[in-house]
């Protein structure tokens, strides 16, 4: 039984969704059928019930669910055994990383899998993402934490240069002083903000492009006041009525805990995930082999 083929299971019970779920692990919608149609008939029973939309696991399919999950812990746990096994068997494992960690929970994943593997000697390098793709071209790391447009213009080359392994999710807000008048709305259009001054992370930095690049699709080119390094700084003076701002979710709820702005999710949907990369074609060491096999418990 391919644990492979496992963990496709247990992402498309989740999400119930051959399409998401494909797109999830990176892999052709295609392929994931052909898999668990496989691991199916090695079984010998259907583990969904499928209608043309949605897969919904079925009573098998709940049943074997967790045997699934006890099966992908159980090789974790043994690899985990054999890499700490001996002192003098020390790995070292350099992983990249987006600056922004804390509030993707990448700090506590690294601080988790160093407890859990006290033997491997793990490095953090912090990147924006054309340095760290670099670095994983040049081998001066083994992995790294990347923000990845789906579907954007760098996805062709990104497919082609490199593996990549789904962490999190995130989405574009409009980050709004507090009396602004679109504040307590649910959710706003864009082009509503045409004429409001933006604030922005630098013009190198990836959420400066997805910030214009969705101001565009809106219809409109932002007028920008500033541009900054540090998302603190923005929500300050956003706080104070200079402008407005575009960022994602996550990072900007993690900071704004004194509800100093209002966060308003708006169209265009912008979503964007955080991806762990591999170089592709190049041979994985073991210590980097189980950080993913970490991430996928």
């Amino acid at each position: 039984m391919e644990l492979n083929h496992l963990k496709e299971f247990v992402v498309l019970a989740k999400i119930e969704n051959y399409m998401e779920a494909a797109e999830n692990l990176f892999i052709s919608q295609s392929t994931l059928s052909k898999h668990i149609k496989s691991l199916e008939t090695e079984l010998g029973i259907n583990l969904f019930d499928r209608t043309t939309r949605q897969v919904k696991l079925n009573e098998a399919g709940r049943v074997f669910l967790k045997y699934a999950q006890q099966m992908i812990e159980i090789q974790y746990q043994f690899n985990t055994a054999l890499l700490n096994l001996k002192e003098a068997e020390e790995q070292s494992l350099t992983i990249g990383s987006i600056p922004i960690m804390a509030p993707y929970g990448i700090t506590d994943m690294l601080l988790g899998f160093k407890k859990a593997n006290p033997k491997i000697n793990l490095s953090i390098i912090e990147g924006e993402t054309e340095q760290l793709k670099q670095k994983l071209r040049s081998g001066e790391c083994d992995l790294a934490f990347i923000r990845h447009l789906p579907g954007g213009a760098e996805t062709t080359e990104d497919v082609a240069d490199f593996l990549m392994t789904s962490f999190t999710a995130d989405y574009l807000v409009a980050v709004l002083p507090l009396e602004h008048p679109l504040a307590n709305q649910a959710l706003i259009d864009l082009s509503d903000l045409k004429t409001e001054e933006f604030l922005f992370l630098p013009p190198n930095s990836m959420m400066h492009s997805i910030s214009i690049q969705a101001c565009h699709q809106a219809g409109f080119t932002p007028a920008i006041a500033y541009t900054g390094e540090r998302a603190e700084n923005i929500i300050d003076l956003v706080s104070k009525g200079m402008g407005i701002s575009l960022l994602m979710s996550k990072p900007i709820s993690y900071i704004n805990t004194q509800n100093q702005v209002k966060l308003v999710p708006v169209l265009p949907h912008i979503e964007t995930e955080i991806v762990i990369y591999s170089k592709k074609g190049a041979l994985l060491s073991k210590a980097a082999s189980h950080f993913l096999e970490f991430i996928q418990q």
